[in-house]
């Protein structure tokens, strides 16, 4: 069976240990999602073993704050849903205010246009989350 998380590194690869590795999604209208994905096609945390979920975790918590730190979002989303592809990967989205789907999952409804200049910002500061994720990664996973 075909896995587009076994298949490709699934966007752009910014860091990879011997477990995960982190991507840049940038998904249309949402600069700065992040994916944590298991290396190993597993579908559920659960199939991990401790050592392996704390570092997964270890991993995810680290992304999630470089995300808050470089994207200055309202709030950041964590979701590990793998219902499209059965292969265990968490999503770290920055969330705004006033982002397409706020309050409503990116998967969602759209709730309004978001204008240009915002989008254009937000696009800017998602360019400095390689570097700042690929430094703090190096610090905190060693």
């Amino acid at each position: 069976m075909s896995c587009v998380l076994c298949d490709s590194d699934g966007g752009e690869l910014v860091w990879q240990d011997g477990h995960c590795r982190v991507i840049v999604a940038n998904e249309a209208g949402y600069p700065g999602l992040i994916r944590v994905v298991w290396g190993a096609h597993v579908a559920e945390l659960s199939d991990l073993t401790l050592a392996e979920r704390h570092h997964l975790m270890a991993v995810v918590t680290t992304v999630e704050r470089v995300v808050r730190e470089t994207m200055r979002p309202t709030k950041v989303n964590l979701a590990a849903l793998g219902n499209m592809v059965p292969h265990l990967h968490w999503h770290v989205i920055p969330r705004y205010a006033d982002d397409a789907h706020f309050p409503q999952a990116i998967w969602g409804s759209v709730q309004r246009p978001v204008p240009n200049d915002v989008a254009a910002d937000r696009a800017a500061m998602a360019q400095h989350l390689p570097d700042a994720l690929q430094k703090a990664l190096a610090v905190e996973l060693h």
